[in-house]
């Protein structure tokens, strides 16, 4: 064949093209398993930041089996769906699906006597999606921490978002007003606490020149949050009405002659008292 004829170029074109394409397909193939367990571990892994626990991605899933202790798929009314994998749910697909068909995924993780909810988030940024997670400390109401993260916001602006200074500034934060109602947190450029002192003001301080990433944040906290609760009303409720166990107190021995037991001057007593 000749090789100067234009059929030989588009011959020769073709195969390169086949044989390059089919290279890249049997890489992307082979390294999927792989990168799809990078994922679960970095997903483990922005879990524990929340409660505190740094790690790496060798240790992510020995500590998240160790920390998290139950996970939830809740529905829209606060109940669980036992059916479903909540760490499984993929938030980019669930968010787009009608409210009464999304399951909201929750971790509770128990760190010494501590109890902590973490809350996934998703939202809209500047360019494109944020995401992220909060933990809620016992009282379903106080921020332990929070990690977010983002695809394509500008660097340097609405890309700090994912900086260790501005995710401390949520850390201690309320997320309900006194009332009980949903308050979530405002990323606030006129907030009147830039050093975060008022921990009830619901407000963090923005990061300047990043407004529509920030109010992105601030829209993400209030409409995930909304969705978590009616479930943590429940919880609330279920607490207030607990029986508080039952403690026995011991009370020094009396000695006999200082208040004798009547018709026993000589017998010893002891007594055991009960508190609530």
């Amino acid at each position: 064949m000749n090789r100067d004829s234009n059929t030989y170029t588009f011959i020769f074109a073709a195969v390169m093209v086949f044989v390059v394409a089919s290279s890249l397909a049997f890489t992307a193939t082979s390294l999927k398993a792989k990168q799809n367990e990078n994922v679960r571990k970095e997903k483990m892994q922005n879990i524990l930041s929340t409660i505190g626990i740094e790690t790496d991605r060798d240790q992510a899933e020995t500590l998240y089996n160790q920390y998290i202790t139950q996970t939830l798929a809740l529905v829209s009314d606060g109940s669980n769906d036992a059916d479903a994998n909540a760490f499984g749910i993929q938030m980019a697909t669930e968010t787009k699906k009608p409210v009464d068909q999304q399951r909201f995924p929750l971790y509770i993780a128990q760190v010494d006597a501590a109890k902590y909810y973490i809350v996934p988030l998703r939202g809209a940024g500047l360019w494109d999606a944020i995401w992220g997670y909060m933990a809620l400390e016992e009282d379903m109401n106080t921020i332990k921490g929070v990690v977010f993260d983002h695809k394509g916001e500008t660097a340097g602006l609405g890309a700090e978002i994912t900086q260790g200074w501005f995710q401390d500034r949520f850390v201690g934060e309320k997320v309900y007003s006194t009332d009980g109602a949903l308050a979530g947190i405002n990323v606030s450029k006129t907030n009147n606490d830039p050093n975060g002192n008022d921990k009830e003001d619901h407000e963090v301080d923005a990061i300047s020149g990043a407004t529509i990433t920030g109010d992105g944040v601030t829209d993400m906290i209030s409409e995930r949050l909304k969705h978590y609760t009616p479930f943590f009303k429940i919880q609330m409720a279920e607490n207030a009405t607990a029986v508080p166990a039952i403690e026995p107190i011991e009370v020094e021995e009396m000695p006999n002659d200082a208040n004798p037991a009547p018709g026993n001057d000589t017998a010893d007593s002891v007594t055991i008292a009960y508190q609530n």
